[in-house]
């Protein structure tokens, strides 16, 4: 079983939210992002979303650019990404690593080459933010040869017709963003959350995780009354950016612990 199902299996079954924090790869180091995240798995991660480093990346609010900006400044590529999560799978077997990026690095290694380089490295999915579902079968299908998940971005503005064209070809989990805007915008709507994740459910049976506007333990808490994940990015980087780079692994640590902590509160008490 993929790392990932196996992760949203064990988590459903003891009533918890699954929590998917994601950094940047390079920032502020590469050697400061393998602490970061072992950290992160200290503090409660379940899979962690690991950026690629891009010159242009048109999802992404302007924490999430300063520190691809910040990894590139460094050299920053693609290969030292999946050399990054192979020396993390040395140290951890377990916790489920979902590259997210997009498509220029991939093809500039070739696709078949980088499908291949990740699986060897441990890679367990893969978003590519510029590859719609539409042009996306061929790539979908070399990931899961080799049992790694394609995994979508689902807007608010999604239509039916696509999100049961990704529900064809995605594994893994659906990420719907939740707001209409890049990375760290906006003002969370969990009513209309709510009912998107409805409309998603009717045609995708995989678990959903909802980002793009968690900032905190309480919209966190409200994102885990509708959502099987909770994914947060852009808080984390600003908790790395407050201080030095030596504190980067404790910071992000410490933060991601506060989402944990409030994530298992509400389900001890929905439980009970």
């Amino acid at each position: 079983m993929n790392r990932i199902d196996a992760t949203f299996e064990r988590q459903r079954a003891a009533g918890r939210t699954v929590l998917i924090p994601y950094v940047t790869a390079g920032d502020p180091s590469l050697a400061a992002t393998a602490g970061i995240m072992d950290a992160l798995v200290e503090a409660g991660a379940d899979v962690i979303e690991l950026g690629v480093p891009f010159s242009d990346p048109m999802a992404d609010g302007p924490t999430i650019q300063r520190a691809s900006e910040r990894a590139l400044a460094q050299g920053v590529g693609l290969r030292d990404v999946l050399d990054l999560v192979a020396r993390f799978r040395r140290r951890d077997a377990v916790t489920p690593i979902v590259l997210m990026g997009y498509a220029n690095p991939i093809e500039a290694m070739g696709i078949t080459a980088f499908v291949d380089r990740a699986r060897a490295a441990g890679v367990d999915g893969v978003i590519v933010v510029d590859y719609p579902p539409e042009e996306a079968a061929e790539f979908a299908g070399l990931l899961r040869a080799r049992d790694m998940a394609p995994i979508f971005l689902v807007a608010p503005t999604t239509p039916d017709a696509r999100i049961e064209r990704i529900a064809r070809l995605a594994a893994g989990y659906v990420y719907y963003v939740s707001l209409k805007g890049v990375t760290g915008a906006g003002h969370l709507d969990t009513a209309e959350v709510s009912r998107k994740l409805d409309q998603i459910r009717r045609r995708v049976a995989l678990p959903v995780g909802v980002g793009f506007g968690i900032r905190d333990a309480e919209s966190a808490r409200a994102i885990a009354a509708h959502a099987e994940a909770v994914v947060i990015g852009s808080r984390i980087i600003i908790e790395i950016e407050a201080g030095p780079p030596s504190e980067a692994a404790f910071r992000a640590g410490a933060f991601v612990g506060t989402i944990r902590h409030a994530l298992d509160t509400r389900n001890a008490k929905v439980v009970a």
